[in-house]
């Protein structure tokens, strides 16, 4: 597994963005980069903008090497419909994602860790792998020896986050439904995704 060996919020700062909406994120007080030099401005290039929308997506799903996301963007482009939409359908089919956006984890680097420790099932059956993709109509639910984990808990029954239509969540039993694959706009960024870009930038 790659491991975050940057911190989380020199990241924010270095893309410019609060990538997952943390009110504790630096951004907030300091808009511009680390380092001596992250007050200079530049003008960014069309590679540069097509660069950066890579990297906020990319960096926005936590733990994932280039050679994870490249795969992800050939499997989108291989498939029929618009590619950027196809991206962002795969990206979000993930379990680790799905495990985040059911609120069972407060962060997308916790969601793969409960994933990576076999706290989870699909369908019945302990899955172990964070990018594991699924399918419509599976069930996702927190094993019985971990229901009683504070982490789950706690994290279910914040109010920062809401969970987004095309997930089906059952809070007292720890099970989430996966209804629909979402479109771009079906989820809950907290900042501007540009999928488009992400697809120009490799079809170079």
């Amino acid at each position: 597994m790659t491991k975050r060996t940057q911190s989380k919020y020199k990241i924010d700062r270095r893309l410019g963005v609060n990538l997952w909406g943390s009110p504790k994120s630096p951004i907030n007080k300091r808009e511009y980069g680390p380092g001596q030099h992250g007050q200079q401005r530049r003008k960014p290039t069309g590679y540069g903008v097509q660069l950066l929308a890579k990297q906020r997506l990319r960096g926005y799903y936590g733990n994932m090497n280039e050679r994870q996301f490249r795969r992800i963007y050939q499997e989108a482009v291989r498939r029929r419909g618009d590619n950027d939409q196809n991206l962002i359908g795969l990206l979000e089919s993930r379990l680790d994602s799905i495990i985040y956006r059911s609120k069972i984890a407060p962060t997308v680097f916790a969601a793969r860790q409960l994933v990576g420790h076999g706290h989870i099932k699909v369908n019945g059956r302990r899955v172990n792998i964070p990018s594991a993709c699924l399918k419509v109509g599976d069930v996702i639910e927190v094993a019985d020896k971990s229901k009683e984990m504070a982490l789950v808990i706690e994290s279910l029954a914040s109010n920062q986050r809401e969970v987004p239509d095309y997930l089906e969540v059952d809070g007292k039993g720890m099970k989430v439904t996966y209804k629909r694959v979402p479109l771009l706009e079906d989820v809950p960024y907290p900042v501007l995704m540009q999928p488009k870009l992400v697809i120009e930038f490799y079809s170079r």
